[in-house]
């Protein structure tokens, strides 16, 4: 409840506008493009509290030492430990098997710059726990942010891509130079 009364405090005076599709009904792995600053956190969450979903989120193990750990897991965090993300997976498919309905939140692109493509990790995870992805996302153009379409994916790797690739075409993050496409490393060329 608290949460809520946060969320929606803050979209009445934030400048952005939520303009987003109805919350998913079941567990789904939640992509958050494009990432290129970390303020995105916060929209997160506000899309996330506003919507009443649950979320977890991945973050990479330095984020969760000190003090910051409890608050972090707290606000859904999960510590991913990059030599053995395999765990995740394992924990993930526990949960939707358990019922529980969440948002797994996936930036697959990364934060700021250096990055020439899209990490993997949330079309293997969607794939190996059968969850849905939903197309979440930030637009500096038009300042909106929210949920897009909720999509199953197929295993074609290339077509799934290119009809994500299709909903993030004209999405401009905060910083738009730091934009990667939303292109597998070793995806296949569509057809």
């Amino acid at each position: 409840m608290l949460r809520r009364l946060i969320a929606r405090v803050y979209w009445t005076f934030s400048r952005w506008t939520l303009s987003t599709q109805p919350a998913p009904t079941r567990p789904t792995v939640l992509i958050g493009a494009p990432h290129t600053s970390n303020w995105d956190f916060v929209l997160m969450l506000a899309i996330a509290w506003r919507l009443g979903i649950e979320v977890h989120w991945l973050g990479k193990q330095s984020l969760f030492r000190g003090w910051r750990g409890p608050v972090m897991r707290a606000l859904g965090g999960i510590a991913v430990d990059r030599d053995d993300p395999s765990r995740i997976v394992g924990e993930v498919v526990a949960q939707a098997h358990a019922g529980e309905v969440f948002g797994l939140v996936v930036t697959p692109d990364g934060t700021r710059s250096g990055h020439t493509h899209w990490k993997s990790g949330f079309y293997r995870i969607a794939r190996e726990t059968g969850m849905p992805v939903t197309l979440g996302y930030v637009d500096r153009t038009t300042m909106t942010t929210g949920l897009g379409p909720t999509i199953d994916l197929t295993g074609d790797v290339a077509g799934d891509m290119d009809r994500i690739r299709a909903f993030y075409a004209d999405k401009s993050g905060l910083r738009p130079e730091h934009r990667v496409e939303p292109r597998l490393r070793d995806e296949p060329r569509s057809r």
